[in-house]
C-alpha cells in the first residue's frame, strides 16, 4: 500500500499493525485504510511472491531458525521464543525478533515489531514476561535487551492502528 500518512503497515498471520505519520488523524486514515485492505483481498491479490524453495534458501533470514553454528544456548534461546514467546506477543499485534546473544554478559537482544513498537507496556513485557521466561529457562541467560529498529522512531501509541481481518469485515 502506499497511503499518504502512512509510515508502516506490519502484517501478522491474523492480524494488521498500521504505524501513521504524527501529521494525519485516525478519522481521515482510518477509512481510507479500511478500503485499500478490503479492495486488496477483495481482488485476492498476493502480499508476496511466490519464491522457489531455493530462492527461500538465499534470501529470506529466519530470525529463530536453528543453525550448526549456534550453540546450545542460542537453540534454546530461539526454540523458546518461537513455541513460547512469540505467540504470546502476536496475540497483541505485535512480533519479536532474535537479533544475538552475548555469552559473556549472558544478554539476548531482540527487536520488536508492530504494536510492541513504542508501546508503554512492553518494557514491562520484555521484563517480566520475556526476561523472566528465558532466565527460569536458561540460566545462563542474565537478561534481555531491545535493539531498536532503526528505521522507525515511533513513541506515540496513538500513532498505531492493529485490527484482525474479522474488524475488516464488520
Amino acid at each position: 500500500f502506499s497511503i499518504t500518512g502512512v509510515n508502516s503497515i506490519f502484517l501478522g498471520n491474523n492480524f494488521i499493525t498500521v504505524t501513521k505519520g504524527t501529521d494525519e488523524s485516525w478519522s481521515y486514515l482510518k477509512n481510507i485504510l479500511f478500503h485499500e485492505i478490503f479492495d486488496f483481498y477483495s481482488k485476492n491479490l498476493t502480499i508476496y511472491n511466490n519464491p522457489t524453495s531455493d530462492e527461500i534458501d538465499s534470501t529470506i533470514y529466519r530470525d529463530t531458525e536453528i543453525y550448526d553454528s549456534d550453540s546450545e544456548i542460542v537453540a534454546a534461546i530461539k526454540e523458546l521464543l518461537e513455541s513460547r514467546i512469540r505467540p504470546s506477543v502476536q496475540e497483541d499485534g505485535g512480533d519479536i525478533f532474535y537479533v544475538g546473544f552475548d555469552e559473556l554478559t549472558g544478554m539476548v537482544q531482540v527487536r520488536l515489531a508492530g504494536s510492541c513498537v513504542g508501546c508503554p507496556s512492553s518494557a514491562v513485557t520484555l521484563r517480566n514476561g520475556v526476561e523472566n521466561m528465558l532466565k527460569h529457562y536458561i540460566p545462563e541467560v542474565k537478561g534481555i535487551e531491545e535493539v531498536p529498529n532503526p528505521d522507525i522512531n515511533i513513541n506515540d501509541e496513538s500513532n498505531k492502528l492493529s485490527f484482525t481481518p474479522d474488524q475488516i469485515t464488520a
